[in-house]
């Protein structure tokens, strides 16, 4: 009886670790490929799962997430006969897990190599120029082929991108050169033109320096011209203030000799220590006497009426 009894206990202890390795847990990112006795059952989502002992087999566990994948590179050929290499990054997604499983025995290898076949058709319809700068055109044209040939498999395609361009050293060096005259070009070409905008600009400093000496000339002379007129004006109004004085006060012939001494004094003054007196002052002195009583008399004159 007590063989009996540990046999039960070991039978039931090792139907319940059977039965307990039995239940399998999905997480959200993931698909199980479920098969009964070699052929496919079905597909497990999220949740709780059981599986019968002996009878069903997880044949395939498949991510759902999106998958990034770096090729190594490939050397292809373009039109005019230039070999380069090429690296591809290939970004995809797993959108159907039993055709993933029974699509292809290798979905990854299969990717890479219809990307390298790919990439060569499409690089050998284009010259060195067109493939060093028209990327975008050859990420779209992979990615829809791509994107196409992998559709049995259960995989979409969302992005390709060439990760490097690598020409051959020579062709490098070529380039290099061509880069480094461009930049010296358009140098020599931004010096000549910023000498050529310093000299126009100096020429029209210069220019606009001469307007304005001219206009400060042509200013001063006006100044000193109209300084001149006021300067007569002042001095025939004194004059005139000077004879309308000696009208009004009537001066006498003695008055007038000694003014015409003291001017004959201030003339002579710090030029000679002598001063020679004409012998007619006394008939310059009567005449201009006679001088101030015309005009006198001419203007007592009554105004005659017509």
């Amino acid at each position: 009886m007590e063989g009996i009894f540990i046999a039960l206990l070991i039978i039931g202890g090792l139907f319940f670790i059977i039965a307990a390795f039995s239940f399998r847990l999905v997480t959200q990112t993931n698909k199980y490929v479920v098969e009964r006795l070699g052929g496919y059952l079905t597909t497990w989502g999220v949740g709780l799962h059981f599986l019968v002992p002996f009878i069903d087999r997880v044949a395939s566990v498949v991510t759902l997430k999106e998958q990034v994948r770096d090729f190594d590179p490939q050397p292809v050929i373009t039109k005019d006969n230039v070999t380069m290499q090429i690296d591809t990054v290939v970004f995809f997604q797993i959108t159907d897990p039993k055709l993933y499983a029974y699509g292809v025995e290798n979905p990854l290898s299969g990717i890479e190599n219809l990307s390298a076949t790919t990439l060569r058709n499409i690089i050998g319809d284009l010259d060195l120029d067109q493939t060093l700068t028209s990327r975008d055109l050859i990420n779209t044209q992979m990615r829809s082929i791509l994107d196409e040939a992998t559709d049995p498999w259960g995989i979409k395609v969302n992005r390709v991108e060439l990760k490097n361009i690598l020409p051959p050293k020579d062709i490098r060096d070529a380039m290099e050169k061509q880069m480094r005259a461009e930049r010296e070009k358009r140098q020599t070409i931004l010096i000549a033109e910023g000498d050529k905008r310093s000299q126009v600009l100096r020429a029209e400093g210069e220019a606009e320096a001469i307007i304005l000496r001219a206009e400060a000339n042509k200013k001063q002379r006006i100044r000193e011209a109209e300084g001149q007129a006021e300067g007569m004006l002042r001095l025939k109004e004194a004059e005139a203030k000077g004879i309308e004085l000696v009208k009004e006060a009537k001066a006498d012939s003695a008055v007038i000799k000694l003014k015409t001494l003291d001017a004959l004094a201030k003339v002579a003054d710090g030029r000679s220590t002598k001063i020679i007196i004409p012998s007619n002052i006394t008939d310059l002195a009567s005449t201009v006497m006679a001088a101030t009583e015309i005009a006198t008399a001419k203007e007592d004159a009554p105004t005659k009426t017509t």
